[in-house]
């Protein structure tokens, strides 16, 4: 029932139209717009998110510890209240209500940005104070103020931070609670493929909403294996070159004409001697020496 599922969603993708066991399915575009609004969400979160982390990651300042604490409680904020409060702000009475986003493609990215941005944040300031503590005082030295130390830490770590940009394309992917409540799940305009999965479920079609979460789950692996294999390629780019292997150094042979002086441990004067080699023994540096003086 799985792979019929799979084979069935795949085919609709061509098709854009099918049914299974005589219940529609939801549309194809439920597959382009999930990606959209991901893709969209963690651009928006990961612009802001990057440069507050950098921040945060090199900042000393009175209540960063407290700061800190609200930042890494943020990580565990269940995506309903985030959509409770992104429906509050949007709704008519709500100060944002003018936009008019509620129910709309806008405020699905909204929601979802906003669930993504703590991710980001603690991720790349708990990996820039990191970098910070072991290299940073080579840039404080040069005269680099906290944000711009900031910013270079940022880039030299640049291919640690591929994996903070997985996780959050996978945080913001699977998301369904804070989509659901500020996007209405109305077919064809804000129903995604988590929203769908719900409601398959909901409707008691088991198989089909197991095949729409294998589908989501290939996505995410074709992905993160992309930004793996450009990660290994940079790698490989920027590496150092080896080191070339010092080269044997040429024998130096003396010349048979050469004449050189060895002096003599005995009698103190440097005796000029045919032919022979400059470690010879000071014995026969003293003989030479007599025979040189008789």
């Amino acid at each position: 029932a799985v792979s019929f599922g799979l084979g069935a969603y795949v085919t609709a993708i061509i098709t854009s139209r099918y049914t299974w066991i005589g219940a529609q399915l939801p549309q194809p575009v439920d597959f382009i717009l999930v990606l959209a609004v991901s893709a969209l969400a963690c651009l928006i979160a990961c612009s802001a998110g990057l440069l507050l982390g950098a921040w945060l990651g090199v900042a000393q300042f009175r209540g960063r510890a407290l700061v800190l604490a609200l930042l890494n409680t943020a990580l565990a904020l269940p995506s309903v209240v985030v959509g409770l409060v992104v429906y509050l702000l949007l709704s008519r009475s709500g100060p944002l209500g003018f936009l008019g986003w509620l129910f709309s493609f806008q405020a699905m990215v909204l929601a979802q940005a906003v669930l993504v941005l703590p991710v980001v944040t603690a991720l790349v300031r708990q990996t820039i104070e990191d970098a910070d503590a072991s290299h940073g005082e080579q840039f404080a030295s040069l005269g680099a103020g906290r944000f711009v130390r900031g910013l270079i830490l940022l880039f030299d770590e640049r291919y640690a931070l591929l994996t903070v940009l997985m996780a959050a394309f996978g945080r913001a992917i699977s998301e369904v609670g804070a989509v659901m409540v500020v996007g209405g799940n109305i077919e064809g305009f804000t129903r995604v493929m988590t929203t769908s999965i719900a409601l398959e479920t909901s409707k008691g079609d088991l198989p089909l909403a197991l095949a729409l979460g294998l589908v989501l789950l290939g996505v995410v692996l074709v992905l993160n294996g992309l930004i793996a294999l450009v990660r290994h390629w940079c790698c490989r780019r920027d590496a150092p070159l080896p080191e070339p292997l010092p080269l044997p150094e040429p024998e130096q042979n003396l010349a048979p004409e050469a004449a050189l002086r060895v002096s003599c441990p005995v009698h103190g004067a440097a005796t000029p001697v045919q032919n022979q080699h400059p470690m010879r023994d000071g014995a026969s540096a003293c003989r030479a020496s007599e025979s040189a003086r008789a």
